[in-house]
């Protein structure tokens, strides 16, 4: 599974309707840190189907980031069943970021 673009349109179906857990990374294309994590995330979309790896852009949906009280990025959390189960501030090894899945 490729990583899922999130905007204000389909947060809610693709993120607090999933279901399947959801990594949501909060990112900026000028955010070197969001650049790092970018090739653990596109692994782990490809190695595990059972985990939907999800992005929002801060710079184009300000409003989704303020709603989550995004100060910095990278911000990554994790989501299941609509519900905040984990939170990551700051750039994370793909074994971090499988830790925070529950894998």
């Amino acid at each position: 599974m490729s990583v899922v673009n999130i905007n204000q349109a389909n947060f809610e179906n693709e993120v607090l309707n999933s279901d399947k857990k959801v990594l949501l990374d909060f990112w900026a294309s000028w955010c070197g840190p969001c650049r790092m994590v970018l090739p653990s995330l596109e692994a782990i979309a490809e190695e595990h189907a059972d985990v939907k790896i999800a992005k929002v852009n801060v710079d184009e949906e300000e409003a989704l980031a303020a709603q989550f009280g995004i100060m910095s990025i990278p911000t990554l959390m994790v989501f299941e069943g609509g519900k905040v189960l984990n939170t990551a501030i700051g750039a994370r090894s793909k074994d971090e970021l499988l830790k925070m899945l529950g894998k």
